[in-house]
């Protein structure tokens, strides 16, 4: 599908991810923002998009956002992102079910075109690189769960009631206006006690890391030019061919905030439960696509943490 001249839902527009995406997509298309700003911030929502505050798991705001005359939706919203909240199972439910009634609110107006943003989570502890083919899919954490079974859903969408589905499985995304994580988590810190650093693990968890410009880039392209993979479900991994360890991400933090504390960590191998301590993904199929990243790991990081840290100083 060419994004241009297209009128677009975004939700969860007011993310890190969909806040991007949003600014991206308005350059040749129309662009309606739901957010409900439990993760999202109002003032992250570009200019030019038409913003409504609501809850996609109600009904109401599903109908008076999602009609007839979209293109497309870009499924960006979740509840309790990044780690598993003290409720994993209503965690779960909201998530899963929201999905479910975007899917059925969609089908029922005949809009039949989703970009949907989930996370490399569903591999679980998986060799590296992990390509998307990768079998059996065994998540270790309720949001990575979650996204698995929202992904089931689309399927059966895409099979079942003739939708094309854009699954976008993400590494560590990171950028500049604000977002949870490892690089504002540690500029936080950093700004509140100068001379001390916690660091969740040992510090030798290892993954990659994505500009989020180079995200919402790659997602692009990837709706832009699909359409030649066999059948309706198109899912491709969106990362970086390196990958950076916690405590070299600590080191560039400081660095970009001119400091020098101690390091203390809080051991073991994972940084909480349901931490994949170990993550690269394969991008030979984004690549085959005609499309890699500008920016790798170390890069962005520095990127977000120079940008965070004159933030704080200004």
């Amino acid at each position: 599908m060419k994004l241009n001249d297209r009128y677009l839902l975004v939700t969860g527009g007011a993310g890190l991810v969909g806040s991007e995406l949003v600014g991206r997509l308005l350059e040749d298309n129309k662009v309606v923002v739901v957010d409900d700003l439990s993760n999202g911030r109002l003032e992250s929502v570009p200019d030019g998009a038409e913003f409504v505050r609501g809850d996609v798991s109600k009904p109401e705001t599903l109908e008076e956002v999602v009609t007839e005359d979209l293109d497309a939706v870009f499924h960006c919203a979740a509840a309790d992102k990044y780690v598993d909240s003290q409720d994993p199972r209503a965690q779960f439910d909201a998530n899963v079910g929201m999905t479910q009634r975007l899917l059925d609110r969609m089908a029922a107006v005949g809009v039949r075109k989703i970009g949907f943003t989930s996370t490399s989570t569903v591999y679980g502890d998986a060799p590296r690189p992990t390509p998307e083919d990768y079998a059996p899919l065994e998540p270790i954490s309720t949001y990575g769960a979650a996204k698995l079974a929202e992904e089931s859903l689309l399927s059966v969408s895409a099979h079942s009631r003739g939708f094309t589905v854009w699954n976008f499985r993400f590494a560590n995304v990171v950028g500049p206006r604000f977002g949870a994580g490892v690089v504002p988590d540690f500029v936080a810190k950093l700004t509140e006690n100068q001379d001390t650093l916690t660091i969740l693990g040992n510090g030798r968890q290892e993954k990659s890391y994505m500009h989020v410009r180079d995200c919402v880039e790659a997602m692009s392209h990837v709706v832009e030019h699909a359409t030649a993979a066999p059948g309706p479900m198109h899912t491709y991994n969106l990362g970086t061919a390196t990958t950076t360890s916690v405590d070299r991400i600590a080191d560039i933090v400081c660095e970009e905030m001119g400091l020098e504390p101690h390091y203390e960590y809080t051991g073991g191998d994972r940084g909480w439960t349901g931490d994949v301590p170990k993550m690269r993904l394969s991008i030979e199929k984004l690549r085959a696509l005609g499309w890699e990243p500008t920016t790798e790991s170390d890069a962005a990081v520095r990127a977000v943490a120079s940008a965070l840290a004159g933030d704080v100083r200004a």
